[in-house]
């Protein structure tokens, strides 16, 4: 950090206690020569000179976290991976940036800032100090679109114009060597000072429209120490174009045997590069194909109910608490509750699942999803941003900008690969002319512009980030969300998945399947006053034996949640404790009457719930969840692929072994405790390396963050989506097989386009640099070593589209056998 004061916001200051702890914290981080906060407007200011993660690290550690917020820019001019690096170099020497990732794929910067330190406006201005163009990034997709559409519009121009010109030049220059005698006649007609002058005419024009672009953007850079992609193909055009100037204009200056003309090869190098660009540019438009998609299900407008007329409204001026009508086959336009009519919505882009759901009063609807063939009516629950499209799209627009660790290996050479570039450009020109034989001026030109032109970091700097908006645009097209980007990487190396049971395996709707009384009790009296006792429990368990019960419910006169136990209640004057096995073991219970009915029930994949009433072990009760559909194909496949798989449940061990039997699990933790299941995922990793855990409750958020990968189900709650890092957007566990399968893809596709860009330069820098000239008498023509950039770009590109093919890992899963229902007295 600069030894300029910097200010920011400071989160948990409640009184002057807090501003004093969190100032000392600050003033002990070495290099602070000052620090001060300011408990009325939170606000903390800081001189010295030390890294702002420094000071957010201190403030985390004292207690008092420095509020972090997010900065999006939208940069033009980048054109390679050392124009990222320059920009992210130039973004995080700003006082108060925390990170920096900048994609050129998507010619975006993400930028995570301590809150009140820096505005967007200044973080653009340094990008532009840098040499580029940037702005804060809007929410109006359409005028980013408009901007994209105007800037391909420009690249094709350009390549026409650069074409025409360059077109007339080609064919004079290499016409002959397809029609012998064609140059001969050209010059004893003309004369070979016309011919050159009227190239150097064209080729000075399409250096100074079209070609303009490398230059004001490569040379600016060039003074500045920082060349990038366009300084090296501003330099290659200028010395092909110099050099021939001089062969026209002051031809004694060259020995007569290096008095020639390379206009043609600067004219057709930027005519390539343009159509390297204009072919990239519109790869990286399909690209975002998926989130284009997925913003294209949002309608444009709603018909809304205002002071009992509907009327029609653009969609963004809906608000929650609106009465939105939607007729049949129409879209609905935000998430809300269902007031009036029945119908099936089409939720496919939710679930996945091609069949529509009945929805009626007191259903929810999603923006985004087809009403089917009735009208109904809904009131707007969420609008905007907090719709389930919205928060979709921004899962998927996170993802695609993240920076993966297989990328440092390109973000390390980039940094110093073009002036490495031009440093070879340079050694090739002097061993050439010191040691190249006649015309040793010419062929060390020829092979200095080849090194300058063929070198691409533009591949290096495309070969990450493409991969990553594919992979992730087509993972939500499957159903797979990675809420952070960097967990493709991170489950690829997993060793083992782990799978929470209830709602997550299986359906979470369990019902009682099950009674086994006590001898002397009324079996429909104690199901009811256990039903009164759970009726304020938001546990699956108790819905279903809530269900179960036939009688009216009595409020209970008491009720206390023991965590991970049960529950204990007073009921009609009786004291209940409802529970596991250890519930009934800690309150000192004898179990025996009843201990083979419980391990009958536990046998039977059942999930066994005792019930002692005023001291005394009374019932026991067996409920069923069903295992969801393809759960089994879900296990053999993840067993196919090498992985190892486990069930970590509360349920009963005899339970919880039934239901691994049943899918073909292989390990087995039980009875954990919801605090137990992090130190279960612990357990895992140490036996068997990298976990992924999928969960879909708020008891999995320990371990959902715990484990290397935490995948949840979309259907659970909001607690566990937020801890995971990779969402199924159904509940679909084929979901996991997806995610692992397009993880190994997209790295897979990655490490090819890596390959393909250091190989190429690898290869091609010492071709062009003139090392087949020994055995061949050949020099790479510097047209050639253009083309030959340009295609390199557009093959990373193209590889990185296959993505959008990717065919899903799953078929459709198996058809669920219909449950059964046993009665025991």
């Amino acid at each position: 950090m600069a030894s300029d004061a910097i200010r920011f916001e400071v989160t948990g200051l409640n009184c002057g206690g807090c501003a004093g702890r969190a100032q000392k914290a600050l003033a002990a981080v070495p290099g602070v020569s000052d620090a001060s906060v300011n408990l009325a407007n939170r606000m903390a200011t800081v001189t010295g000179d030390t890294g702002s993660s420094t000071l957010r690290d201190a403030l985390a550690k004292a207690g008092y976290p420095a509020r972090e917020s997010r900065v999006t820019l939208g940069i033009e001019g980048m054109s390679c991976a050392s124009c990222v690096a320059r920009v992210e170099k130039a973004l995080n020497a700003v006082p108060g940036v925390l990170a920096a990732h900048v994609n050129l794929a998507t010619e975006t910067a993400d930028v995570t800032v301590l809150a009140g330190s820096s505005d967007p406006a200044e973080l653009a201005r340094v990008v532009t100090e840098a040499g580029y163009t940037a702005r804060p990034a809007g929410d109006d997709s359409a005028e980013v679109a408009a901007r994209k559409d105007a800037e391909g519009r420009a690249l094709k121009r350009d390549l026409i114009v650069a074409a025409a010109l360059t077109l007339p030049v080609f064919l004079v220059e290499m016409g002959g060597h397809l029609i012998p005698g064609l140059h001969m006649r050209l010059m004893e007609s003309i004369g070979q000072t016309t011919l050159w002058a009227f190239e150097f005419l064209l080729i000075t024009t399409v250096l100074a429209v079209p070609g303009r672009r490398f230059y004001r953007v490569g040379v600016p850079l060039l003074f500045k120490g920082a060349p990038d992609m366009n300084t090296l193909v501003a330099l290659g055009t200028a010395a092909a174009w110099g050099y021939s100037t001089v062969a026209l204009l002051l031809p004694g200056v060259l020995p007569e045997a290096a008095r020639a003309v390379y206009f043609e090869a600067a004219g057709v190098i930027v005519a390539l590069i343009l159509l390297g660009r204009f072919l990239e540019a519109r790869a990286k438009g399909r690209t975002g194909a998926a989130i284009r998609k997925l913003i294209g299900l949002r309608p444009d407008t709603a018909r809304v109910d205002r002071g009992g007329t509907v009327i029609e409204l653009p969609t963004a001026e809906v608000q929650p608490g609106d009465v939105v009508h939607v007729r049949p086959g129409e879209r609905i336009a935000v998430d809300g509750e269902v007031l009036t009519g029945d119908s099936r919505i089409d939720e496919s882009m939710i679930s996945g699942e091609p069949v529509p759901v009945r929805k009626g009063p007191g259903d929810m609807v999603t923006g985004g999803t087809v009403n089917g063939g009735s009208a109904i009516s809904f009131r707007a629950t969420a609008v905007g941003s907090d719709t389930m499209l919205a928060r979709i799209v921004a899962m998927v627009e996170q993802a695609q900008g993240a920076r993966l660790p297989i990328q440092a290996l390109a973000d390390r050479v980039v940094t110093w690969f073009v002036p490495a570039v031009m440093g070879v450009a340079a050694l090739t020109f002097l061993a050439w002319l010191a040691l190249g034989p006649s015309p040793a001026l010419t062929h060390a030109l020829v092979a200095a512009v080849s090194v300058l032109i063929i070198a691409c970091p533009c591949a290096m700097g495309l070969a990450t980030p493409t991969s990553i908006m594919v992979g992730t645009g087509r993972a939500a097209e499957l159903g797979v969300l990675f809420r952070k980007g960097d967990a493709l990487q991170r489950l690829e190396a997993t060793g083992i998945v782990a799978f929470d049971k209830t709602g997550t395996l299986t359906e979470g709707r369990p019902s009682l399947v099950r009674i086994v009384t006590a001898e002397g009790v009324d079996e429909a009296a104690l199901l009811t006053r256990v039903a009164s006792a759970e009726q304020g429990s938001e546990h699956p368990i108790a819905r279903a034996l809530e269900q179960a019960a036939e009688g009216p419910l009595v409020q209970p006169a008491s009720v206390e949640a023991i965590a991970g136990h049960g529950l204990a209640a007073e009921v009609d004057g009786r004291r209940l404790l409802i529970g596991a096995a250890r519930l009934m073991t800690r309150e000192a219970i004898d179990i025996a009457p009843l201990a083979a009915a419980h391990d009958e029930v536990a046998k039977a994949g059942q999930t066994p719930v005792l019930v002692a009433e005023d001291g005394r072990i009374v019932a026991v009760f067996g409920i069923a969840d069903a295992v969801k559909p393809g759960a089994r194909a879900v296990v053999a496949a993840l067993h196919e692929q090498g992985l190892r798989t486990a069930l970590i449940t509360g349920d009963t061990v005899a339970t919880a072994q039934a239901i691994a039997a049943q899918l073909g699990i292989d390990h087995v933790e039980a009875e954990v405790l919801p605090e137990g299941k992090l130190d279960a995922v612990k357990r895992l990793r140490a036996a068997h390396g990298p976990v992924a855990f999928v969960g879909d409750g708020i008891n999995d958020a320990p371990a959902l963050a715990e484990a290397e990968v935490g995948i949840a189900i979309g259907t659970g709650t909001d607690i566990a989506i937020e801890s995971a890092d990779v969402v199924l957007r159904s509940g679909d566990p084929r979901g996991v097989v997806e995610a692992l399968h397009l993880s190994r893809a997209v790295l897979r596709n990655i490490r090819q386009n890596l390959g393909w860009a250091f190989g190429y330069n690898v290869a091609l820098i010492p071709v062009a640099a003139g090392a087949l000239y020994p055995a061949t008498g050949m020099l790479l023509s510097p047209m050639l070593a253009a083309g030959a950039m340009a295609l390199s770009s557009v093959f990373v590109l193209s590889n990185a589209l296959r993505l959008r093919r990717l065919a899903p890992a799953l078929a459709q899963p198996e058809s669920a056998a219909p449950a059964t229902k046993e009665s025991l007295a």
